[in-house]
């Protein structure tokens, strides 16, 4: 009798700038006790890792300008540093799936959670991992001072900094869609806090959550992994039913595992132009996952699209052979998609002005 490959558990960490996800992280890897664990970050020098790095390979693009690496560490554990790409790396994990037991993912301080948990549910990833929790990190003394963040100057500045980020709302509601995907929170720095700033702050938070999902005090994020690790959340199933500031529930008739593929062509000017295009079909579609290839006008080569949620990366993978036609074509899957009316929609972006960044 065939036995399912087992799926590998993922846990997501999110939380604003500051308010202690990569602490968190490197007490999970010093605590690691023989377990294998990938880490997905931005940066690897932030975790501070001590021990020797025993080797690193590049991940998803070309040697020259390669966004993301992969580190062996010295415990056995994997590092990963990756901007954008998150697919590739993900594919990349799933060819080592046999020397890994847990995957730790840290998005940035402004990242929503939600359409990286859905991202899961995407086909060449789905049976290989399941979300086994979305942990929140919530700076105890900025929410009781009413900011939410540590520096609210540097959020912005990171908001600023970053086109893909939402540059619009409150920190606050902020805060509550990062809340709303969450299976467990952290409420971190209790040190920094007296009682009446702690009744405040758990008052606050338990406003934002469903009454399963438990809060959990530490300092410097200094938890036993078995509060941390092994939830079996399976988060991927049931986030389509969480309300956020940035979408709506699903409608309850429609399945997570349905998914619609469509194929959309055009002629683009340049890469900024096609991603435009694209965020504008990600903004008024129920689309999770982009994925295609560019022909830029006088490039040699073909240049990878690919985006989760409203996030986009790209890169030029090899030229254009001998024999195939360079065109522009990108498969959208997501979620009652018309195909026709997406062509439509994507011929209306491409001829819309680019809007200057």
């Amino acid at each position: 009798m065939h036995t399912p490959m087992r799926k590998i558990p993922v846990t997501v960490v999110t939380g604003f700038l500051g308010s202690g996800k990569t602490t968190l992280l490197r007490h999970i890897l010093q605590n690691a006790r023989g377990a294998r664990i990938a880490v997905i970050v931005n940066e690897f020098g932030e975790l501070g890792i001590d021990g020797e790095i025993l080797k690193g390979c590049g991940i998803g693009c070309e040697e020259d300008g390669a966004s993301g690496a992969l580190y062996e560490l010295a415990n056995g554990c994997l590092c990963c540093t990756v901007q954008e790409e998150f697919f590739p790396v993900m594919e990349a994990l799933v060819e080592r799936r046999d020397s890994i037991d847990h995957v730790l993912i840290e998005t940035s301080g402004l990242a929503l959670p939600k359409p990286l948990v859905q991202a899961f549910n995407w086909p060449a990833i789905k049976n290989a991992f399941t979300v086994d929790a979305v942990v929140t990190v919530v700076d105890g003394p900025a929410v009781a001072s009413g900011q939410f963040a540590a520096d609210p100057l540097a959020i912005e500045r990171e908001r600023r900094a970053d086109p893909n980020l939402d540059h619009e709302s409150p920190l606050h509601e902020l805060f509550e869609d990062q809340l709303c995907a969450a299976d467990l929170v952290v409420l971190n720095k209790t040190d920094l806090l007296d009682d009446a700033g702690m009744a405040t702050v758990e008052a606050l938070v338990r406003e934002e959550i469903p009454s399963h999902v438990k809060v959990v005090r530490a300092q410097r994020g200094e938890l036993d992994l078995q509060v941390l690790l092994g939830l079996q959340a399976a988060s991927e199933e049931t986030i389509h039913l969480r309300v956020d500031h940035h979408g709506s529930v699903d409608d309850a008739d429609h399945h997570h595992d349905e998914f619609d593929s469509v194929v959309v062509e055009g002629s683009v000017s340049s890469r900024e132009h096609a991603i435009a295009a694209l965020a504008r079909l990600v903004e008024t579609h129920t689309i999770y996952r982009v994925k295609g290839f560019a022909a830029l006008p006088g490039a040699p080569m073909r240049l990878v699209i690919q985006g989760v949620g409203r996030r986009f990366d790209s890169y030029f993978d090899r030229r254009w052979q001998a024999g195939e036609t360079a065109a522009s074509r990108f498969v959208l899957i997501g979620a009652d998609l018309d195909a026709t009316a997406l062509q439509h929609a994507f011929d209306a972006a491409l001829a819309a002005p680019l809007q200057p960044a």
